[in-house]
């Protein structure tokens, strides 16, 4: 299951995201993202530089969280945007042909996402989350099954995943899961 984690590693709630960054690459993670809602740019910038190094010496792609700017100046793999960020044409003005994923809610989202060239779909919240400070409806498996058999491009199931409950999203066709809150949880189960 840690060949499908999507670890998204969030600066403003980690105590030390730098080093919950290294235990995920040690554990074998598929995707790292960082993500900094608040945090201002100098200090977004310092960061991502460093999770982008531990990243490359490991060979596991780093994404970016909404900051196309970000993204492009450390050399991310990729970026990841939400439905009120750029939209995926502009966002590839910033970064050229770098992977791009978007947060999807709706079948209708996850679609349009697909159809104008995102290379990820993330969608969710596939269960109860509380990471979010205003997440939207719980989707739930049956809707994230329609998803993955809807679009061409793989699917990031997100929100409220955790051990006991990773392997569902999977079954229902997703190629990831993305984990923040329980991602210490998750690297605790795979040492």
């Amino acid at each position: 299951m840690i060949d499908s984690l999507y670890a998204i590693i969030d600066a403003e709630v980690a105590d030390h995201p730098l080093a919950l960054t290294f235990q995920a690459l040690n554990a074998g993670c598929a995707i790292v993202q960082l993500r900094a809602k608040r945090l201002d740019d100098v200090a977004f910038l310092e960061i991502a530089k460093r999770v982008r190094s531990a990243c490359a010496h490991a060979k596991v792609p780093f994404v970016v969280n909404d900051r196309a700017d970000i993204a492009r100046l450390v050399g991310a793999d990729g970026l990841h945007l939400g439905q009120d960020d750029l939209c995926i044409e502009d966002a590839r003005r910033v970064v050229g042909d770098m992977q791009i994923g978007v947060s999807t809610h709706t079948l209708e989202q996850a679609a349009a996402a697909d159809a104008e060239g995102a290379d990820l779909i993330a969608f969710g919240p596939v269960f109860e989350t509380r990471t979010k400070e205003n997440p939207d409806p719980v989707v739930g498996l049956q809707t994230l099954e329609a998803v993955c058999q809807a679009v061409s491009h793989p699917v990031v199931a997100i929100g409220g995943i955790t051990p006991e409950n990773a392997s569902e999203p999977l079954r229902a066709g997703a190629r990831y899961i993305a984990v923040i809150s329980a991602l210490p949880r998750f690297l605790a189960d795979a040492s």
